[in-house]
């Protein structure tokens, strides 16, 4: 036991190093300045308490804190517990949007009994969307002009985003940005970036399992002889059939332009939640499941836990996560070897409209 325990420090150890040195040797091919980021791998209450120590002077006025309340039957979304010292600690509000598609998280009520059911009852809950919506300008954005947000956004002045990070059938993997993006949205905005977002079929590869249809959140799958059939009057693009698909009888679009054109609606919708408002960036990075908090029937994680980070540049949190995902799994692209999806195009574009920067320095507090 002792060995193997030895052996999980010095991985953890190596792969925390090796991230570490790459931000730095990323810095010195550019005169702007990296960005911190703070890391513990302790991945508990006390852990999330002490990372906000490094980011807490800029927390202003009222505050709300963005989670996922997590879908019925998922049990990888980050516990309630994880975030419950820091929202009382700020006499902060538990804020989300409601979904697109059929289930308790469609409708206010229920939404709200749902998070209570899964512990989220240390705090008030606000629904952004119940009260109606935002059309709020996107600058310079490509895909969009305009972002349809949870009206009640606009009753905080600090949001803290606290994110689990972890894989998505569509974008790869989902992190702060994603968080800010599908997580503020009204269900118009999310239908919008999922606009002809439609996956493939793979017929020859169909087991008749029915497991697609059956996670299909507004039964837009069909099983026939000849494999599935996806109702594009119903699909809203949501990836879960590709996730839950372990056959890759439904694959991601083939067309590269259309994920490219679905990740920068993404971030677009990212930055006109994020824009003239004070931020902070948490990225829990256990339960690394190739599927989101939003499916009822996840896959199994494909990593161990690594730990927690945080900052205040979204950019940079996101390229941290990333690095240390992919260090842990011995890979270039550990999202793309487990969903056929890359998400890194995220970053970059994020980057591009001046949301932050992917050079970061690594700091972990618990060598402090």
């Amino acid at each position: 036991m002792k060995k193997i325990l030895s052996f999980a420090l010095m991985a953890t150890a190596f792969i925390f190093s090796s991230c570490q040195n790459k931000s730095n040797d990323n810095t010195e091919e550019s005169n702007v300045p990296a960005s911190d980021v703070y890391f513990t791998e302790d991945i508990s209450p006390e852990g999330v308490m002490q990372l906000f120590e490094y980011v807490k002077e800029n927390v202003k006025g009222n505050v709300g804190i963005k989670v996922h309340f997590g879908e019925d039957g998922n049990t990888y979304f980050v516990p309630a517990t994880m975030v419950e010292p820091l929202c009382k600690a700020l006499d902060a509000t538990l804020i989300e949007t409601n979904v697109a598609y059929k289930g308790r998280r469609s409708e206010t009520d229920t939404h709200i009994e749902l998070a209570h059911d899964h512990g989220f009852t240390f705090a008030p809950i606000d629904i952004l969307d119940s009260e109606g919506e935002l059309e709020v300008p996107i600058e310079g954005g490509k895909q969009f002009k305009t972002a349809y947000l949870g009206k009640n956004i606009d009753k905080y002045e600090t949001i803290i985003y606290f994110t689990h990070f972890k894989g998505h059938g569509r974008s790869g993997f989902g992190g702060c940005i994603k968080n800010a993006s599908m997580g503020m949205a009204t269900p118009k905005g999310k239908r919008i970036m999922h606009t002809s977002d439609f996956p493939e079929v793979v017929a020859s590869k169909c087991t008749g399992c029915s497991a697609c249809s059956y996670d299909c959140p507004v039964n837009a799958i069909t099983i026939t002889d000849n494999g599935p059939v996806i109702d594009r009057e119903k699909c809203i693009g949501c990836g879960k059939c590709i996730s839950t698909c372990t056959f890759d009888a439904i694959q991601p679009a083939s067309d590269s332009l259309q994920t490219e054109r679905f990740l920068e609606g993404l971030v677009e919708y990212a930055k006109a939640a994020t824009q003239n408002r004070n931020n902070i960036y948490f990225n829990v990075v256990i339960n690394l499941s190739p599927t989101c908090d939003c499916g009822g029937h996840p896959e199994a994680p494909f990593c161990g836990n690594i730990g927690i980070l945080a900052s205040t540049d979204i950019v940079a949190i996101e390229a941290a996560a990333h690095d240390l995902v992919d260090k842990a799994t011995d890979s270039d692209d550990a999202f793309l070897k487990v969903n056929s999806v890359s998400g890194k195009h995220q970053i970059e574009y994020a980057e591009k409209l001046g949301m932050g920067n992917k050079k970061y320095n690594l700091i972990n507090i618990d060598k402090k």
